[in-house]
C-alpha cells in the first residue's frame, strides 16, 4: 500500500512539475509578445508620415494611410510657417508645429476605424489614418 501511495505521489509531483514547466514558457512569451493593444503597439515598427505645408498647400492632401491598432505614428512636418494639427482620435490630439522641420509623435490609437488629421491653420484635411 505504501508503494502505491509513493507511486501516486510521485506521479502527482511529476505532473505538477510538468505543468509548471508548461506554464513558464507561455508566461515568458506573454511578456515578450504582449497581447494587450497598448503593449502590442510598442513592439510594432513606427509608421512615419511626411507632411509638407507650403502656403495654402498641404501634401499629402486627404490620402489614407494604413496603421495597425496601437502602432506608433510619427509625422515629420516641414512647414513654411507655424501651425496646428488636430488628430480626431479618441482621445483627440492637438499638436503645434514651428516653421521649418518638426517631428510629431502621436499617442497610439487603440480603436479600429478612420481617423482624420486636419490642419486647423489651413482648415484642410491633411490625411486619414485607416486603423485596423
Amino acid at each position: 500500500m505504501r508503494r502505491l501511495f509513493a507511486a501516486l505521489a510521485a506521479l502527482v509531483l511529476c505532473g505538477l512539475a510538468l505543468t509548471a514547466c508548461g506554464d513558464s514558457p507561455s508566461s515568458s512569451t506573454s511578456s515578450t509578445s504582449p497581447t494587450s493593444p497598448t503593449s502590442s503597439g510598442s513592439a510594432q515598427e513606427t509608421k512615419k508620415i511626411a507632411i509638407t505645408i507650403t502656403g495654402d498647400t498641404v501634401d499629402p492632401s486627404g490620402q489614407e494611410f494604413d496603421v495597425a491598432v496601437g502602432q506608433p505614428v510619427e509625422f515629420d512636418v516641414t512647414a513654411d510657417k507655424p501651425g496646428e494639427i488636430h488628430v480626431h482620435s479618441s482621445p483627440e490630439q492637438e499638436f503645434e508645429y514651428d516653421a521649418g522641420s518638426s517631428t510629431i509623435t502621436l499617442k497610439p490609437i487603440q480603436a479600429p476605424g478612420v481617423v482624420t488629421v486636419e490642419s486647423h491653420t489651413l482648415e484642410k484635411t491633411i490625411l486619414k489614418l485607416k486603423v485596423q
